[in-house]
C-alpha cells in the first residue's frame, strides 16, 4: 500500500480516532462527560437529575468504581461527579482534574439532589441521555454510538448544537484483514510513529501500577505468583494487570481501542511483552501494534461496540496475531492464529465492567498464544467446526452473527439480572 492510496490515509486516520486517552472506563465516564456538559449548558445549581441510558451502558457502570470518586461505583457516582467537577471540554478524561474539595461536594450532591436512572431500549446499544434542572431551567445531552459522540444539546426547548444526518446504527470502517496487513507492512512507521508510542507508554503504566498496588482481584500478580515468569504468562500478566487497576478506579489514563480501555490494553500489553521477550526492533513493535490494533476494529465491526460477547475476545486475537508477525508469521500465519483463537473463546460474556474483566482478558490472551502455537504445530481447526468458515471474512460474519442476533434475549437477561440489584 503506497502513501498516496486513499486507503493508507483512511487507516493512518482510524488509528488516530480510535487509539485515544481515557480516564476510567469509558461507559462511567461518557456518563460524566454528559453530565459536564449538561452542566456546563444549565449554568445554574442542579436540583434535579435524570440519566436515561441503554442497558449495556447500565451493564457496564454497575459494578465498576468511577476515579476520583472516593471509591464510589455506579451511575449516580460517575454523573454526580461529572455534575461537581467535570471539565467537558476534556471529554473522556472528564474527570482527570478532581480536587478533595470536588468529591466532598459530590458526596454532598449525591445526599441532597434527586438523580433517577431510567432503561432506554430503543434498539442502539451505546445510548445515553442525561438532563439537569435548575428551580426554573433544564438542560440536555445526547449521546449515541460512540462515547463521546454528542448528537444533541438543548437548553430548556433551545437546541444548542444538533448533529446532522446521524446514522441509527454504528458506522463500521469497512475494513480487511488482507488490506489490514498490507497497511501494517508498507507504512511508513513514522506516519503512525506517536499514536503508538503513546500507547505503549500510558498502558504499560497502568499496568505496572496494577502490578505494585492492591487492586481488584490482583489477577496479574496471581498469574506471575502461581505460574511464574515465562513470557506466555507475563503477557497474560500485564494485560490482567492493567485491567485490576482501570477496573478498581486507578485515576491513570489509557489508549483505548473501540472504544474500550480494556481492549487497548488487552491489544497491546501482550504485544509490547513479546517483542521485549524476542527483542524486535522498534520497527517490528510498531507494525505488530498496528495488526493487533486493527484486527480489533476489524472484528467490532462486524459485532459491535457492546454487546453480550466479551470484547476481550476480540483483542486477545488481536494481541495474538500482533505475536504472530513477531515471531516470523505471515499473512496466512496471522489469519489462522486469529480463527484459532476465536473458536476457543467466541461466546464468553460480558456481564458489565468489573474486577473480574481481567481474569477474562488473560483467557482471551492466552487463547491468541494459543491459537498461534497451534498452528506452528501444523494444528488447526478447520470449517464446520463449530463457528469456523472456509475463511476469516466467513468466521468473523458468524462471529458478528453470533453476537449482535445470536446473544440479545442473553445480554437482555444479563441486564435485567443486574438491574434488579441496582437501588
Amino acid at each position: 500500500m503506497r502513501k498516496e492510496d486513499s486507503m493508507y490515509q483512511k487507516y493512518i486516520n482510524i488509528l488516530k480516532t480510535e487509539l485515544v486517552p481515557a480516564m476510567g472506563c469509558t461507559e462511567p465516564i461518557a456518563i460524566a462527560y454528559a453530565a459536564a456538559l449538561a452542566q456546563k449548558t444549565l449554568q445554574e445549581d442542579v436540583k434535579h437529575v435524570e440519566i436515561y441510558a441503554s442497558g449495556n451502558i447500565i451493564k457496564n457502570v454497575k459494578s465498576v468504581t468511577v476515579p476520583n470518586t472516593n471509591g464510589r461505583k455506579g451511575i449516580l457516582a460517575a454523573a454526580a461527579i461529572g455534575i461537581c467537577a467535570g471539565d467537558p471540554d476534556k471529554k473522556l478524561q472528564v474527570i482527570s482534574k478532581v480536587k478533595t474539595e470536588d468529591i466532598q461536594k459530590m458526596e454532598k450532591f449525591l445526599d441532597t439532589v434527586d438523580m433517577q436512572l431510567h432503561r432506554i431500549q430503543s434498539g442502539c446499544a451505546l445510548e445515553l441521555i442525561v438532563k439537569v434542572f435548575s428551580e426554573e431551567h433544564h438542560a440536555l445531552v445526547h449521546i449515541r454510538n460512540t462515547h463521546a459522540n454528542v448528537v444533541l444539546i438543548k437548553h430548556d426547548e433551545a437546541i444548542i448544537y444538533q448533529k446532522e444526518d446521524e446514522l441509527q446504527q454504528e458506522t463500521g470502517y469497512s475494513l480487511q484483514m488482507k488490506q489490514i496487513y498490507d497497511f501494517a507492512m508498507s507504512v511508513d512507521v513514522k506516519d503512525v510513529e506517536e499514536i503508538l508510542e503513546r500507547q505503549i507508554a500510558y498502558n504499560e503504566a497502568i499496568a505496572n501500577e496494577g502490578l505494585r498496588g492492591n487492586y481488584g482481584a490482583g489477577i496479574g500478580n496471581v498469574l506471575l505468583h502461581t505460574y511464574g515468569t515465562a513470557v506466555e504468562v507475563k503477557a497474560r500478566a500485564m494485560a490482567a494487570a492493567g485491567s485490576d487497576a482501570r477496573m478498581s478506579g486507578c485515576e491513570l489514563p489509557v489508549i483505548i481501542n473501540s472504544g474500550s480501555g480494556n481492549q487497548g490494553m488487552t491489544a497491546s500489553l501482550p504485544v509490547l511483552v513479546y517483542a521485549k521477550e524476542l527483542h524486535s526492533s522498534h520497527e517490528q513493535l510498531m507494525r505488530a501494534l498496528i495488526i493487533s490494533n486493527l484486527t480489533t476494529l476489524y472484528q467490532k465491526q462486524f459485532i459491535g461496540r457492546l454487546s453480550a460477547y466479551c470484547g476481550a475476545v476480540s483483542a486477545g486475537a488481536g494481541a495474538g496475531a500482533g505475536i504472530t508477525y513477531l515471531r516470523g508469521g505471515d499473512y496466512e500465519h496471522i489469519c489462522h492464529t486469529i480463527v484459532n483463537a476465536l473458536a476457543i473463546t467466541s461466546g464468553m460474556l460480558c456481564d458489565g465492567a468489573k474486577p473480574s474483566c481481567a481474569a477474562k482478558i488473560a483467557s482471551a490472551v492466552d487463547a491468541g498464544i494459543l491459537g498461534y502455537a497451534m498452528y506452528k504445530e501444523g494444528k488447526q481447526f478447520y470449517r464446520g467446526e463449530g463457528i469456523v468458515g472456509d475463511s476469516i471474512e466467513k468466521t468473523m460474519e458468524g462471529i458478528g452473527q453470533l453476537a449482535r442476533d445470536g446473544m440479545k434475549e442473553c445480554d437482555d437477561e444479563i441486564i435485567r439480572l443486574m438491574i434488579q440489584s441496582i437501588s
